[in-house]
């Protein structure tokens, strides 16, 4: 005879409802390690979809993905020669806010040359960029039609290209431009700075005396945009990329970075914290998770409290009144587990960020909660070990 089974359908409704509400916080930890997940899966895929071996970013700096990197645009010429370098190019990275009408949307601008390094491998839909100007390709997830028009800054682009999952690691979806649009983007200034510029130069030069350089000679060297925030090199099958990257450090004075030590930055310096705070999030929720099952147990062994005297009296073991409890409580962590999988499986899609559901975390979070099933039940195995058998004739301790 299965007493936990019985007592089960007897409490039906309370042990059900209980099922729901440990189920929702166990959705919640899964979709937690779900946009975890995704949020490494969105910077990673911004990475290799560059098709990049090495990142040749600023000395001293760990590239544009953590910190400011600028190097010279025909820096890419020089790596080209050095042995083992099949292809380079210079790209752009930014964060930006894009118009459309009164839309509004963020977005990370890639910037590249047409057909080089940086630029997407494949369209989802239309085109790639064939003009030197003025052309976009916009993931799905800005949601922008092709054809459409949209601004940044003063420029205005036509959404020639569709890509699908190419996303920043906050989330943002990535548009590719033109290295001439992204330069003028990023490192053009506008008409008053510029002219606030000269009037400072100006007057920092005429204090130098005669023989010194003018005003406008030097402008154009201090409003240069042919700067870039990193140079891709792809590398020949047989070329070795520690060596390669040796190389260009030595012979370059830059630094170049492998993609491995690029995805290394972007997931332990740039999300580390939302991984630590999303970490102690889960592990508040599985604390709470527990405190609701220890009690819900612990409440319904005290309304047991003659049922189980009346075992005792019959001579059942300590053993099998131990299984009752510790079976109601596994049961109760195994519904709420399988309605939270359930309920993530069915709005997982509705996120607004990426939530990556993967099955080996699914069973581990399981075994944990088996764990905290396991252990919730100790408070109610220790209270029905307790009952004096005397309580079924209607004395003894409560």
């Amino acid at each position: 005879m299965n007493l936990a089974g019985r007592d089960i359908r007897y409490h039906l409704g309370r042990f059900l409802l209980t099922g729901l509400g440990i189920g929702l916080l166990l959705a919640t930890v899964m979709a937690m390690g779900g946009i975890y997940r995704g949020m490494v899966e969105d910077a990673l895929s911004m990475i290799r979809g560059a098709g990049a071996d090495l990142w040749v970013v600023q000395k001293g700096t760990a590239g544009p993905f953590a910190e400011v990197s600028r190097v010279p645009e025909d820096l890419y010429r020089a790596i080209r020669a050095v042995s083992g370098v099949r292809d380079a190019s210079p790209v752009a990275f930014q964060s930006v806010q894009l118009r459309q009408g009164e839309r509004r949307l963020r977005v990370q601008l890639i910037g590249a040359r047409g057909g080089a390094l940086g630029m997407p491998p494949a369209v989802a839909a239309g085109r790639p960029i064939g003009a030197a100007r003025h052309e976009m390709i916009a993931d799905l997830r800005a949601d922008l039609a092709l054809g459409s028009q949209v601004s940044i800054g003063r420029l205005r682009f036509t959404v020639v290209g569709l890509t699908d999952g190419l996303v920043s690691s906050s989330g943002d979806p990535v548009v590719h431009v033109s290295l001439m649009d992204a330069q003028e983007i990023q490192f053009l200034k506008g008409s008053e700075a510029i002219r606030n510029e000269r009037a400072r130069l100006e007057a920092d030069l005429s204090g130098r005396g005669p023989g010194g350089p003018d005003a406008a000679s030097v402008a154009p060297l201090v409003q240069n945009t042919h700067l870039a925030n990193a140079v891709l090199v792809a590398l020949e099958p047989w070329a070795d990329k520690d060596e390669v990257a040796a190389r260009i450090q030595r012979w370059n004075h830059y630094r170049a970075m492998t993609g491995a030590e690029q995805e290394e930055v972007l997931t332990r310096s740039v999300i580390e914290r939302a991984r630590q705070q999303i970490l102690l999030f889960r592990v508040t929720l599985l604390a709470v998770s527990t405190v609701i099952i220890a009690l819900i147990i612990y409440t319904m062994t005290m309304e047991k409290t003659r049922d189980i005297a009346t075992l005792k009296v019959i001579g059942a073991p300590d053993r099998t009144i131990a299984t009752l409890i510790l079976q109601e409580s596994l049961g109760l962590g195994l519904l709420g587990f399988l309605l939270g999988w359930a309920l993530i499986g069915q709005t997982y899609e509705f996120f607004p960020r990426r939530v990556a559901i993967e099955p080996v975390d699914q069973y581990v979070l399981l075994g944990i909660v088996v764990g905290i099933c396991a252990l919730a039940s100790l408070l109610g195995i220790r209270r029905a070990l307790s009952v004096d058998p005397t309580t079924a004739l209607g004395g003894g301790a409560q």
